[in-house]
Order: structure tokens, then C-alpha cells, then sequence
């Protein structure tokens, strides 16, 4: 019964593509969204990554969506971890090397993520991939001394106010006569670190916030793993 489901899926998925394939052009893909706002978004969003003029500027309510998907998702899995904690038995910290190795990854993590969340606008990154990195970097503490921990509540007020900030630029463009989150303070500049007015806070407050959440939701599996 499996495998006649599964060839009836593909079967029905391959007469869809098929039938989409059919009504185009050979050799003429129909972008007509994607060339306007390749030829646009430069201008409109003062960002030379075109990807971020879509995610923070032409959907920009759909990136505040995946950012509350993120921490309803984080939020769940906390709860979840922090019922079956217990208390953790001995735990040997890390060799030198690691410990070491730990303290001196720590600020270049650190310097990187900022970097790839400050410059996403103008080359590839943004505030998710920074905000990986971040959490990588406090995580990395953990894997060298398993007993240290980190201040969830700090983490939960870097992620609150990450998340309000978010919001309230949204809100500053409404008070302008504009749409919610359209970005506001374009200069002329194009390519340069300030051309793209709020679009870099915005990644900033994207990336403070997957990374107070991915740093909490690590930190909690590394103490379940411990308690095991």
C-alpha cells in the first residue's frame, strides 16, 4: 500500500511539472517579478544583495513571521528540555587545547557574525547566517567546560528586545506615511556600509534574536545531554 501511495505521488507530481513545463516558452523563464525587482531594488532599497532588499524589504512581514515560527519553535523545545533536566553528575571540563582553543574562537566568532549581520545588505549573509555564528560562539564555552552555563534571562532580554526592535522600525515607517517595514533612510551611496538606511537594523535585529534563541535552545541540549 506504501509504495502504490508513493507511485501515485510522483506519478501526480510528474503531470504537474509536465503541465507547468508545457505552457512555457523554450528558453524564455518567466521572471517577470524576479527582473523588476532586479532592476529596482538597488534604487528602492539601496542594497546591492538582492536578497536582502526581498527578505527585509519586499516581504519583510514574512521574514517577521519566520522570526516568530523561530521562537515559538525555540520557546516549545525549551520547555520541553528544561521538564527533563536533572541534575547532572560529575563532568570533566575540556583538555587544554579545547579550553583555550574556546577563549580565542570566542571574540573571532563574534567579530564574523556581527560582520556577516552588518554587511548583508551589500554581500551574502545577513542576520540569519550571523545570528548562527553568534550562537555558535557562545556555545562553543559549553563544549570546553560542560559545567558552565549560560543566563537564559539575558538571553530571553536579547531576544525580547531584538524582536521589539524589529517591530518598532516597522512601526517608524508607518509614522512616515509608509508601509509597514518599508525601509526608510535610503542614501545615494550605493554600496557603502550606510547606503541602505534601515535595512542593516533590521539584519541586526535579526541576528541578535536567532542568536539569543539558537544559543538557549543549544545550551539546554547540551544540559540534557549532560543529565543523562
Amino acid at each position: 500500500m506504501g509504495n502504490l501511495t508513493g507511485l501515485l505521488f510522483a506519478g501526480g507530481l510528474g503531470f504537474m511539472l509536465l503541465a507547468i513545463a508545457g505552457g512555457l516558452d523554450f528558453g524564455a523563464p518567466p521572471m517577470l517579478i524576479g527582473s523588476a525587482i532586479q532592476a529596482q531594488a538597488p534604487a528602492e532599497t539601496g542594497a546591492t544583495n538582492i536578497v536582502t532588499s526581498v527578505v527585509l524589504g519586499y516581504r519583510a512581514i514574512d521574514t517577521l513571521g519566520e522570526l516568530s515560527i523561530l521562537f515559538a519553535a525555540a520557546a516549545s523545545a525549551g520547555l520541553v528540555l528544561g521538564r527533563r533536566h536533572t541534575s547532572a553528575g560529575t563532568q570533566t571540563e575540556g583538555g587544554f587545547i579545547l579550553r583555550t582553543g574556546g577563549g580565542i574562537l570566542f571574540p573571532l566568532m563574534m567579530t564574523i557574525g556581527f560582520y556577516i549581520i552588518f554587511h548583508g545588505h551589500l554581500t551574502p549573509g545577513g542576520g540569519f547566517q550571523g545570528g548562527v555564528i553568534l550562537a555558535a560562539a557562545f556555545f562553543l564555552p559549553l563544549l570546553a567546560r560542560p559545567g558552565a552555563k549560560l543566563h537564559h534571562s539575558t538571553l530571553s532580554l536579547i531576544e525580547g528586545f531584538a524582536g521589539a526592535s524589529f517591530i518598532l522600525v516597522g512601526l517608524l515607517a508607518l509614522a512616515e506615511g509608509k508601509a509597514f517595514l518599508q525601509p526608510l533612510l535610503i542614501q545615494d551611496t550605493l554600496g557603502q556600509l550606510f547606503s541602505a538606511g534601515t535595512l542593516p537594523l533590521l539584519y541586526l535585529a535579526v541576528g541578535l534574536k536567532v542568536g539569543a534563541e539558537l544559543a538557549s535552545l543549544l545550551s539546554r541540549l547540551a544540559q540534557t545531554e549532560a543529565s543523562q
